[in-house]
């Protein structure tokens, strides 16, 4: 169940980043009013999730799983390219990510 409610905090706080950038600098209303919910949503998601739990290796899961949705969406939405040093990034953010589940109770 904390893995799920990780996820859906990652999956809110990368969203709220797509409307971030579609935003403008904050200058457009309806991204920048979504960004904020959807920033709102993973915060309190996070905030559960957090509840009985470490808070670095919390802390650090929804960053990692955000970062690696990040990518993702960055290639699928924003057509971004990937280096093979990038690669080799999100694959040890995957590793540690996969290291800090291991601890998660």
């Amino acid at each position: 169940m904390s893995l799920l409610i990780a996820i859906m905090a990652a999956f809110a706080f990368t969203v709220g980043g797509v409307f971030m950038k579609y935003s403008q600098g904050l200058s457009v209303l309806l991204p920048t009013i979504a960004t904020y919910g959807l920033f709102l949503i993973g915060t309190t998601l996070q905030t559960f999730l957090m509840h009985g739990a470490d808070l670095g290796i919390t802390y650090l899961l929804v960053l990692g799983l955000e970062a690696i949705l990040a990518s993702l969406f960055g290639i699928c939405i924003f057509h971004e390219k990937l280096s093979p040093t990038n690669l080799s990034g999100i694959f040890l953010v995957v590793v540690g990510v996969a290291c800090l589940r291991a601890n998660i109770k």
